[in-house]
C-alpha cells in the first residue's frame, strides 16, 4: 500500500530531527482545526437538531437525529468534504456521476453536488428521509445537477437497484462506513458491485478502538480486489482517508 501524504510516518526521519518530527505533527493540528472548525452548533438547539457547516462557501445547514446512528455527521464526513473541497478541480468532480453509500446525513453528497457532481445519495429506509431532506434543502437552485436519493441496502438486490449494464460511476464516497456490526461482507460486495474499470473510490475511516480487528480484517479483504494508497492520516483523529482503484489499475 502506497502512502501519498502520512502525516505521522517518522520511520525514516533520525532521532536527533525532531523539529522536522514537531513541524509534521504541527501541520497535522492546523489541518485538522481547520477541519473540525468547518461545524458551527447553534447556542440554543430548538425541536429540530441542526448544526451548520460551511464548505465550497456555502453554509450547509444539516438536520441530525439524536437516536439514529446513521444520521449524525462524524468527524470522518467532515475530513471527506475537506478533501473534495481542495482537490475538487483536481478530481474533475464537475459533470463526474458521483455515489456516496451510507450518507447518513448527506454532507458528503451535498458538497459534491455543489461542486457540480451528478450525485446518487445512498442509505437505509430509515434514513432516506432525513437524508433526502438535507439534500434537497442544500442544493435546491444551487447546483448544475439535481441530486438523487435512493434506498440502498448493502448487498441486497445491488442489480435490481443499479443494473450492472447501467452503472457509470467514476467516484464512490463512503465516510466511517466500517465500524462494529455484521454487514460487512455486504458492504464488500457493494463496493465490488458499484465499482466499475474506471471508478474510484474515496472511503474515509475512522479505527475505534473496539473494532480495529474487524476493520483490518476487511482491509486485508477489501486489498484482495482494490489497490489503495493514504491520502490524508490523522493520528490524533485515528481517521485515514484511502484512495481505491481495481487492482489492474495502476494508481498515479
Amino acid at each position: 500500500m502506497k502512502t501519498i501524504e502520512n502525516l505521522e510516518d517518522t520511520s525514516h526521519i533520525p532521532v536527533s530531527q525532531t523539529a522536522e518530527e514537531n513541524e509534521k505533527r504541527t501541520k497535522e493540528e492546523l489541518i485538522v482545526s481547520s477541519i473540525l472548525g468547518r461545524r458551527f452548533v447553534p447556542a440554543s438547539l430548538k425541536s429540530v437538531a441542526w448544526e451548520s457547516f460551511t464548505f465550497v462557501d456555502e453554509e450547509i445547514k444539516i438536520v441530525e437525529s439524536t437516536d439514529l446512528y446513521g444520521a449524525t455527521v462524524w468527524p470522518s464526513a467532515l475530513v471527506l468534504c475537506y478533501y473534495l473541497e481542495r482537490h475538487g478541480k483536481q478530481l474533475c468532480l464537475e459533470d463526474k456521476h458521483v455515489i456516496e453509500i451510507g450518507a447518513g446525513t448527506g454532507l458528503a453528497s451535498v458538497v459534491a453536488c455543489l461542486l457540480g457532481a451528478h450525485v446518487t445519495a445512498t442509505d437505509l429506509k430509515e434514513l432516506v428521509g432525513n437524508l433526502q431532506y438535507n439534500v434537497t434543502r442544500n442544493t435546491k437552485q444551487k447546483c448544475k445537477h439535481a441530486p438523487q436519493v435512493k434506498e440502498l441496502n448493502w448487498g441486497l438486490d445491488l442489480d435490481k437497484i443499479f443494473p450492472k449494464s447501467s452503472i457509470t460511476f467514476d467516484y464512490i464516497l463512503a465516510a466511517d462506513v466500517v465500524y462494529h456490526h455484521p454487514y460487512l461482507e455486504e458492504l464488500l460486495a457493494t463496493f465490488d458491485h458499484l465499482c466499475q474499470d474506471n471508478t474510484t473510490i474515496l472511503w474515509v475511516m475512522r479505527f475505534r478502538e473496539q473494532s480495529t480487528s474487524q476493520a483490518n480484517e476487511f482491509l486485508a479483504k477489501f486489498q484482495k480486489l482494490f489497490d489503495m494508497d493514504v491520502i490524508y492520516d490523522f493520528p490524533s483523529l485515528d481517521i485515514k482517508l484511502y484512495r481505491a482503484v481495481r487492482c489492474f489499475r495502476k494508481i498515479v
